[in-house]
């Protein structure tokens, strides 16, 4: 992927994107089992990669019962 290309997204739009609650969001984040969001400054500022969440939403869509 070229740097062009890169998004970040905020918290808010993490949430939006995957209807998960801040709190729920960075529970996952500290286990694991969720993206690492990037520091964008040295103070609270962070954000995530779009393509990281996406492919994150892509797995649980993938690991889904059928029926």
């Amino acid at each position: 992927m070229s740097t062009s290309q890169l998004q970040i997204l905020s918290r808010r739009e993490v949430e939006v994107l995957t209807s998960l609650s801040r709190s729920t969001l960075y529970a996952l984040v500290g286990r694991g089992e969720f993206p690492t969001p990037i520091r964008l400054l040295p103070t609270r500022s962070v954000g995530w990669s779009k393509e990281e969440v996406e492919e994150w939403i892509r797995a649980r869509m993938a690991g889904r019962g059928h029926g």
